[in-house]
């Protein structure tokens, strides 16, 4: 079945996107979700402004936080048909040697959405019906969200879920946030969902007290404290509440060059740094710290689909809230809503709906 559909096109950097029709189609395994929602990421303006290089070619759909109903089924897929889904924003392969030995954000063969193949910036995309992420819309109506707004669990969400879990954050860990806006602020509420202490750092004062309500036991306005004044600060806030001054879980989500050293300079004995945001900016740093705090550094690319589920309940369970952080826009205003959310005249998670 070919169902008529219309996407946003990006047709060359830092150029208006373009509506164009196309007829979606599901091959076997895939399926058709007719878009609820898809969220514009931080990784989105990268492509459209910076000219970070995408993995298809030109003209491509942005778009990799997307939710909605699936409307048609290819062969092997058909278990889907009529149901809700969030789509990964990373769809590994699911058959090569890497994802049978569970690295499937690692998977050579991986799909990510308005990157490897057509985004979620349309009305309609098709992908792989392995590893999507089911839905309970009685839930999600009790849990007073709609289909849309879940969108952003997809990527906003889950990036930095599967960067505490990974991390091994557990209760009575401190944990210490870069960038309190967008994914970084949900990092705080799943590092305080998981039992840890959390300060927050960034350069942004209603950031930061906005994050203060969801999680943040100490928040620090990087603008105001150097270096050496933001780890004395946490050391003294550590102390106060009889926290570890070693194996601090340090989270840099800002993506930008001044956070990651920021995030790199508050290594202490054992500590884990989790680098989840992304910037095109080097940094100079001494790696050789690693070794002297005998501490590790890990990357986080997206999240595997099979840890989607746990990463929504703890949104439906009302334990990470993503209510007072979302904002819908219709997606034929997609231009003007990047360049608000590129300008930050947008301040929550812009959410284009078909």
């Amino acid at each position: 079945m070919s169902i008529e559909a219309h996407r946003w096109l990006m047709n060359a950097v830092n150029t208006p996107l373009e509506r164009a029709a196309f007829s979606a189609t599901a091959g076997d395994g895939e399926v058709v979700v007719a878009v609820a929602g898809c969220g514009v990421c931080h990784t989105d303006l990268g492509y459209f402004y910076d000219g970070v290089r995408t993995n298809h070619p030109l003209p491509l759909a942005l778009g990799h936080e997307i939710s909605g109903r699936v409307v048609a089924a290819g062969a092997g897929a058909e278990q889907w048909l009529g149901k809700s889904v969030i789509v990964p924003a990373v769809l590994p392969c699911g058959e090569c040697d890497l994802c049978r030995r569970g690295l499937g954000t690692i998977c050579r063969n991986q799909k990510m959405p308005g990157n490897d193949i057509q985004g979620g910036f349309s009305s309609h995309i098709v992908v792989p019906g392995r590893g999507l992420c089911e839905v309970d819309e009685a839930r999600l109506a009790k849990a007073g969200l709609t289909l849309s707004e879940v969108s952003i669990v997809a990527d906003a969400l889950t990036t930095p879920y599967q960067a505490v879990r990974r991390a091994g954050v557990r209760p009575g860990s401190l944990a210490v946030v870069i960038g309190a806006g967008g994914v970084g602020g949900y990092c705080v509420q799943i590092a305080h969902a998981s039992g840890a202490k959390v300060v927050a750092i960034d350069v942004d004062d209603a950031k930061l007290e906005a994050i203060a309500g969801h999680g943040a036991a100490l928040t620090l306005n990087s603008r105001q404290l150097d270096a050496r004044a933001i780890k004395a600060a946490i050391v003294d806030f550590a102390r106060k509440n009889g926290l570890p001054s070693t194996e601090w879980f340090i989270f840099e989500c800002s993506g930008t060059a001044p956070g990651q050293l920021t995030a790199f300079g508050l290594l202490v004995h054992g500590a884990t740094l989790s680098v989840v945001g992304f910037t095109m900016d080097k940094v100079e740093i001494r790696l050789s710290n690693l070794m002297a705090f005998d501490a590790r550094a890990i990357g986080n690319w997206g999240c595997p689909p099979e840890f989607y589920p746990a990463a929504l309940d703890l949104v439906l369970d009302g334990k990470v809230q993503i209510k007072p952080f979302v904002e819908s826009h219709p997606l034929d205003d997609i231009n003007r809503v990047f360049d608000a959310v590129h300008h930050r005249e947008i301040r929550r998670r812009a959410v284009l709906v078909p």
